[in-house]
């Protein structure tokens, strides 16, 4: 695939930085290499000595007097090796990527580490949209997304989606407006890039079928586009066999994957991934390079030692527990929803993520319903219209989460919400 075709002129122009690379050569050179090149500070001054984190199963994530200096020091942009190594085998494990196999230059899998998927994902969008430029989505879409994409002045085009994700005959449609043998002349406006949350989608919770993810892999390679797949949700799939991901399919190199461990290990550790091919990797690196430089070192230290402890077969276990929980969260959610609302309003029971998207009856807008009504009566949900491309359009939708409220609480909940619903109406 021809990769440059896909960059933002300000991508294009990246180059790597000196000081960047020369710390990175240091850090894999022996003992013996006396470098006078680094400007890094001297860890002896710092005010630290030692930690030790207590995990729930009684063992410890312990950071020697040595270890400590290293996990507080700069390390390299695209992540600390021996983490990236152990993400590397997953990905391999899990999702089996044909690009696995391929040359570096023709698209290669390859990773790196973020401080949380978001910063990926907005260093994707820079590094391939650019002002004008048609991108796709299936809206509602995280708010997030939303608000990295809309700066950068691109046209936003909605693909139609139900509860299964986006439908693949909607998004042919759309495509059907551009020649797939004239999309790579200059002067062509077709998309080259579509945006999507294939599993416990954000706000929806929808979760996209294998037929769909095929059809829609096709027509990516039919007008030669990139899929961001932006996936923070795929540990947290109720029924197993998980789907097969983008990645999976993925024979050509054209699937730019975010991984974020902020479900399912901490979201204040700020640990996320973009995979995909080698020349659109470099390119992000890059980008770290001249921002934000690296995550923190101490965090992917303490979370690699923690996965190597476990090995995978323990993070599997790990992940079925975490699973379970929202499992249970979600049934809870859906039986308070046919108590209370089973009349009043429309839903569908996500197959994963931790969201349950509802349409109120006879409600045509829920943004004042909420941000002001909804206060008075003591419950908070969000109004559907943030989710959605034009957040002045009216919406009847609201995004009910179930991650941290208990079982009463969201009965509870649910019996205030009806109850202002009724008022509404």
């Amino acid at each position: 695939m021809n990769y440059a075709r896909f960059l933002t002129a300000v991508s294009a122009a990246r180059k790597p930085s000196a000081i960047r690379v020369l710390t990175e050569l240091q850090q894999r050179s022996p003992p013996s290499l006396i470098s006078l090149a680094g400007g890094a500070p001297n860890p002896n001054t710092f005010p630290f000595r030692s930690a030790t984190i207590e995990l729930k199963n009684g063992e410890n994530v312990t950071f020697s007097e040595v270890t400590l200096k290293r996990a507080l020091q700069y390390s390299a942009s695209n992540g600390v090796p021996e983490l990236l190594v152990w993400m590397k085998n997953l990905q391999k494990n899990l999702h089996n990527p044909p690009t696995a196999s391929l040359t570096p230059e023709n698209g290669q899998m390859d990773m790196c580490v973020t401080t949380g998927s978001q910063e990926g994902l907005c260093k994707v969008f820079e590094m391939l949209v650019n002002p004008g430029d048609n991108v796709l989505l299936d809206a509602p879409t995280y708010s997030g997304t939303l608000a990295a994409l809309q700066p950068l002045g691109c046209n936003l085009i909605n693909v139609p989606s139900d509860h299964h994700g986006m439908i693949p005959s909607a998004l042919k449609e759309i495509l059907s407006r551009w020649d797939p043998l004239e999309v790579h002349k200059p002067s062509s406006t077709a998309p080259k890039v579509l945006y999507t949350i294939p599993n416990g989608g954000n706000p929806t919770g929808a979760s996209m079928t294998t037929e769909r993810k095929q059809e829609v892999y096709k027509l990516a390679q039919q007008y030669d586009m990139l899929i961001i797949e932006d996936d923070p949700y795929y540990f947290l799939q109720f029924d197993k066999p998980w789907a097969p991901s983008f990645l999976s399919m993925d024979v050509d190199g054209r699937i730019i994957r975010t991984d974020s461990f902020s479900k399912i290990l901490s979201s204040g550790l700020r640990i996320g991934f973009v995979t995909g091919p080698k020349p659109l990797v470099d390119r992000v690196v890059l980008h770290i390079q001249a921002s934000t430089m690296h995550t923190s070192t101490f965090t992917q230290l303490m979370v690699s030692q923690l996965l190597h402890s476990w090995g995978q077969e323990g993070f599997l276990q790990h992940i079925d527990g975490v699973i379970e929980f929202y499992r249970s969260q979600r049934d809870a959610m859906i039986f308070s929803a046919e108590k209370w609302l089973k009349d009043l309003a429309e839903w569908h029971a996500p197959s994963a993520g931790m969201f349950l998207w509802i349409r109120l009856k006879g409600v045509s807008d829920t943004q004042q319903l909420i941000m002001k009504k909804a206060l008075a009566k003591e419950v908070l949900l969000v109004p559907g219209g943030v989710f959605m491309i034009n957040s002045n359009e009216p919406c009847p939708y609201v995004r009910a989460a179930f991650s941290l409220s208990t079982p009463d609480q969201i009965d509870e909940g649910f019996r205030r919400l009806s109850s202002l619903i009724k008022e509404a109406l």
